[in-house]
């Protein structure tokens, strides 16, 4: 299937195989590209001298996640106090590193990501990362008052853990938790056979627990006891 003929008019790309449902990029060695969507699907690419490397957007994205989350070093840049990196110096680091991407790629992954993981700042020059952090940031969020039930869901490994001692954040600042049960699910089944938790968190706010909500939905907070998890049988 011929996609393209942009290198200055005269090379074109020959794609056999492909994956339909996943959004792809292919590595420009010239760093010139352009974009189309074949079959709703977001490509990039460019050539040199007709070859053409494939790589996953998605292994691309958990790349930044790691960056902005937990090992900012891992490209030689850092973080301010509240998880900002520079957009440029994230993007020089990550080529620097081996990898590729440009400003369009990473707008890309931003807006394309499921979990809403990234936001950029209002004139674009910064990124973060919502919530998930294991470095200590503060990523500015206010104290929201919670429902009255959220909802944990994890893996039948954890569950002697929980049972015992509650929810605890791990490496991560928070314990993450959702708002409605079809999202704790989906959460759960990530880490093997499901086992789901109701969260009494209006009760745990009047004892004075502290609540935070992420821009992209997530609540948070610092701990939660065994005595106020219901399991779901």
């Amino acid at each position: 299937m011929r996609i393209c003929g942009y290198w200055q008019g005269s090379c074109s790309i020959t794609i056999t195989r492909f994956c339909m449902c996943k959004k792809l990029y292919f590595k420009p060695f010239l760093r010139k590209n352009c974009r189309r969507r074949i079959a709703g699907i977001s490509i990039w690419f460019t050539c040199e001298g007709g070859e053409a490397s494939v790589d996953n957007l998605t292994s691309l994205g958990k790349f930044i996640s790691l960056i902005l989350r937990h090992k900012p070093e891992t490209i030689g840049i850092s973080l301010d106090e509240h998880g900002w990196a520079d957009v440029q110096e994230l993007i020089a680091g990550i080529n620097a590193s081996g990898k590729y991407i440009d400003r369009d790629i990473l707008e890309e992954i931003v807006r394309t990501n499921n979990k809403q993981r990234y936001s950029f700042n209002e004139d674009r020059t910064l990124i973060r990362a919502n919530q998930g952090h294991s470095i200590p940031v503060d990523v500015e969020l206010p104290v929201t008052e919670p429902p009255e039930i959220l909802w944990h869901g994890t893996g039948k490994k954890y569950e002697e853990s929980i049972d015992a001692r509650g929810l605890i954040p791990k490496s991560r600042l928070y314990v993450h938790l959702s708002g409605d049960q079809e999202t704790a699910e989906k959460v759960g089944i990530r880490h093997g056979k499901l086992v789901l938790y109701r969260v009494n968190s209006g009760l745990m706010y009047r004892d004075g627990y502290i609540f935070y909500r992420s821009v992209n939905g997530v609540w948070l907070t610092t701990a939660v006891p065994a005595e106020y998890l219901e399991k779901v049988e």
